[in-house]
């Protein structure tokens, strides 16, 4: 089974706007034929708390413009570790540290990934 192209199209639209804030490594891995919750994970990383926020805020508004609220947002007071579920896709926002302690890519190395790693995510398609 794979990643809907909805939860495809959330995916680098969050991508982009984590990309936007200067997110680092942004990657997207559909997990959709490990969980049924979702279908894509989108993992980014900032240095500190003030901007593991800013992303959040540009990944939640960017969503919102494409008629995607999140169900359900965890972490944010901490500023660590901040999970945005949005159904089709969750958003992981870590500071940089905890991402590599926690290693999640690790844990879903078996899943594809759905973002190209050197294609700009805002970029148009140019089929």
């Amino acid at each position: 089974m794979a990643a809907t192209p909805r939860a495809v199209e959330l995916a680098q639209a969050a991508a982009a706007a984590a990309q936007d804030k200067l997110a680092q490594d942004v990657v997207g891995l559909d997990v959709s034929g490990q969980l049924a919750l979702t279908d894509v994970f989108v993992i980014a990383s900032a240095p500190n708390e003030r901007q593991v926020g800013a992303v959040v805020d540009a990944v939640e508004e960017r969503l919102l413009q494409l008629g995607a609220k999140p169900l359900r947002r965890e972490g944010q007071h901490e500023g660590r570790w901040v999970l945005l579920d949005f159904s089709d896709i969750v958003v992981h926002v870590m500071h940089a540290e905890d991402r590599e302690f926690y290693d999640l890519e690790r844990l879903w190395k078996d899943c594809p990934h759905v973002l190209d790693a050197t294609a700009d995510p805002a970029a148009p398609d140019e089929a």
